[in-house]
């Protein structure tokens, strides 16, 4: 069911898990819990965009960036529990903005993000969240999503 509401969507299945860049695992469950490593923007395989947020990147691409890299954070979650409708709610978000100085709006970056979590789930997709600028990102990503799941 969440996987077809993907697709409406987004227009395509839902990605594979993308493949750690360094020694890490893409998501790990603890409990009843289920928390991701941080997802850049990757979309087969490259990323969606490069740059800071309020320079190289537009708020809109920055908007797309947080919804891909929420979409390969549910893809790592499937990777551990392998089907979505085991989640029972989104408990947090953490949302980094590769931020240009004076970019002030990393809580509209990371709105991308939670919209979508909450078209997809409803209520249950009402989260916790940070939104923080920093100065640079893996790859120069423009976003970069950490996403802690409760499952059922």
């Amino acid at each position: 069911m969440i996987e077809q509401k993907i697709k409406e969507l987004i227009g395509h299945d839902l990605p594979a898990a993308p493949k750690p860049l360094a020694a890490y695992i893409p998501a790990i469950q603890s409990g009843n819990l289920v928390m991701t490593a941080g997802q850049l923007p990757f979309k087969d395989g490259k990323l969606i965009s490069e740059g800071k947020v309020g320079y190289e990147v537009t708020e809109e691409k920055g908007i797309e960036c947080a919804k891909q890299s929420a979409i390969n954070c549910l893809s790592a979650i499937k990777s551990v529990i392998h089907d979505l409708d085991k989640i029972e709610r989104i408990v947090k978000l953490t949302v980094f903005v590769n931020s240009a100085i004076g970019y002030h709006q990393q809580p509209k970056i990371a709105n991308g993000a939670s919209e979508l979590m909450v078209q997809l789930f409803g209520e249950a997709g009402k989260h916790a969240r940070s939104a923080v600028g920093v100065s640079e990102l893996p790859m120069n990503a423009p976003v970069e999503i950490e996403m802690t799941v409760q499952i059922k």
